[in-house]
């Protein structure tokens, strides 16, 4: 019989421990994509009661924190508990042409949902070109004969 050693396969398991600690903030998985004139951010947060989310906008600077807590009634005895309280928060930088008047988000079914308008100023335009003779600007002309 032989025996395999993977060195990472402990080394793994004692990562995950740490980024899963009950002491920090744990991770939230986010997509984010553009879809038109808007920016879409969806995060994973199972379990979380919508009522314990908060999003700021700050400047350029976008801060989600959720809360995740358990319930125990009266009576309760546990026989395994692997779903604890946590703390969720990730911060993501804007950066300018986002309409931070506009964003509005929605949770449903884990998922938090956060839509980022572009501003108005920010989406692509055509430029109209107006033609001047010399004739009707004589201040041009004025101006280069200086």
């Amino acid at each position: 019989m032989t025996a395999t050693f993977d060195p990472f396969r402990e080394f793994a398991s004692l990562a995950g421990a740490f980024a899963d600690s009950p002491a920090g903030p744990r991770k939230m998985p986010m997509d984010l994509y553009r879809d038109g004139d808007t920016y879409v951010l969806n995060a994973d947060l199972p379990g979380i009661d919508p009522g314990s989310v908060d999003i700021d906008v700050d400047g350029q600077l976008l801060t989600i924190r959720a809360e995740r807590t358990v319930s125990s009634g009266d009576g309760v005895k546990w026989i395994t508990r692997e779903r604890g309280t946590a703390s969720y928060v990730r911060q993501l930088s804007l950066g300018q042409g986002i309409d931070t008047e506009m964003i509005s988000a929605s949770y449903d079914n884990g998922v938090l949902s956060i839509m980022i308008p572009v501003s108005e100023r920010a989406k692509p335009r055509k430029i109209t070109v107006n033609s001047v003779s010399a004739e009707s600007a004589p201040e041009l002309n004025d101006v280069a004969s200086a």
